[in-house]
């Protein structure tokens, strides 16, 4: 396999071993996401994919994991010394929100495929930025939608493909918990916010069961006084319409209740799924149609190791992934006119986006569920 060395706008091009055939990835941020999920799905990934390097602001943890992995560690000043190892072809970036840009423009100018965490960006602007550079410098970019590879909301995609709803007409969702604080997820200068970090689910669920773009968006923002939330909103309420008679609500919280539910209602059916969007545990589902009720569940799996399985295999095999940059794109511009329809307190309208590639079933794969390792100077978002 070969990419490019374009940090320093040399053409040569430097192959690892194609015996092997696998993508060496440096992760980027070390935090509780990447400790828990990305890090121990390089073991049902490693056909394709093997871990090479990590990158931290702390240097006791990056010592900690390096030492755990059997890796080299390095800290977000030397970015483009590890960039430089003959072994790191592409990057994983799990950083706070409002890095990710800046990270991912470094990488590619470096000749680095880049798989990065949603939000892709915070900004429009920016989302434009790293696709540019991944074209410019002849590396991948993918945005990290795990859902897009598992059984439950892959078979709703399916049940919607076959009409087994009929016209698809609402969906609806429901996705909280209570957040513990500190946490970037409430740090305005991290591209905080439960829009951002939650909503964006919502958002992409709604995109690929309806299979079309919103045109106008509202939302709601709620400061509750909460201490934890200072900087940020707590919650959000939002609708989204898209055409032909398609509407979209859903309600977010970092100060409620566990929930992580949505429900998509049909001329024909209704189909709802519990757990729906949460990276362990089993996502129960219950479809509705002609007077009969059918229940099912799919079980907790592995949903990282799809991620790295997939876009090595585009990297190796010189495709475009499905999700790409413009899949991130399109959820960034939305969440953004959420946010500007809470201040201004008005729908907004969208200019019109053409997505022509979706989710689709032959997307799917199974693999058992990472046990959580021993996790180093982080805790968990939630309680």
């Amino acid at each position: 396999m070969a990419r490019r060395r374009s940090g320093t706008r040399s053409t040569q091009r430097r192959t690892s071993s194609k015996a092997s055939r696998q993508v060496g990835y440096a992760v980027v941020g070390l935090g509780h996401f990447a400790q828990e999920s990305i890090l121990p799905a390089f073991t049902h990934a490693r056909g394709n994919s093997r871990l090479v390097a990590l990158v931290s602001g702390d240097p006791r943890k990056a010592r900690a994991l390096g030492t755990k992995y059997k890796v080299p560690v390095f800290g977000y000043e030397q970015f483009e010394e590890c960039l430089a190892l003959p072994e790191v072809d592409a990057v994983y970036i799990a950083l706070p929100n409002s890095m990710h840009a800046e990270y991912a423009v470094r990488a590619a100018r470096a000749g680095a495929h880049v798989l990065c965490e949603k939000p892709l960006a915070t900004t429009e602007d920016e989302c434009r930025e790293m696709i540019r550079a991944c074209a410019e410098n002849d590396v991948r970019l993918m945005t990290a939608y795990r859902l897009h590879f598992e059984q439950a909301n892959l078979q709703a995609v399916k049940a919607v493909r076959e009409g087994k709803l009929g016209e698809v007409k609402l969906f609806t969702s429901t996705f909280s918990f209570q957040l513990r604080t500190p946490n970037i997820r409430a740090e305005a200068d991290k591209g905080g916010g439960v829009l951002w970090d939650i909503g964006v689910y919502c958002v992409n669920a709604a995109r690929y069961l309806f299979r079309a773009e919103p045109i106008e968006v509202f939302a709601f923002c709620d400061w509750s006084g909460d201490p934890r939330f200072l900087e940020t909103e707590e919650a959000a309420s939002v609708v989204m319409r898209f055409p032909e008679g398609k509407l979209a609500a859903f309600n977010v919280s970092f100060g409620a209740e566990a929930v992580a539910t949505y429900r998509l209602v049909g001329t024909e059916g209704e189909l709802h799924l519990e757990n729906a969007y949460e990276v362990k545990g089993p996502i129960h589902w219950t479809l509705k149609r002609q007077g009969k009720t059918r229940r099912g569940k799919a079980p907790s799996r592995d949903q990282l190791a799809p991620e790295l399985i997939t876009f090595s295999d585009c990297i190796l095999e010189g495709r475009e992934p499905e999700p790409d940059g413009w899949e991130g794109l399109a959820d960034v511009r939305i969440i953004s006119a959420l946010y500007e329809s809470a201040v201004s307190r008005r729908p907004v309208q969208l200019e019109p986006l053409m997505r022509t590639r979706r989710p689709t079933p032959d997307q799917e794969q199974r693999h058992p569920p990472t046990r959580t390792p021993e996790l180093v100077l982080v805790q968990a978002p939630s309680h």
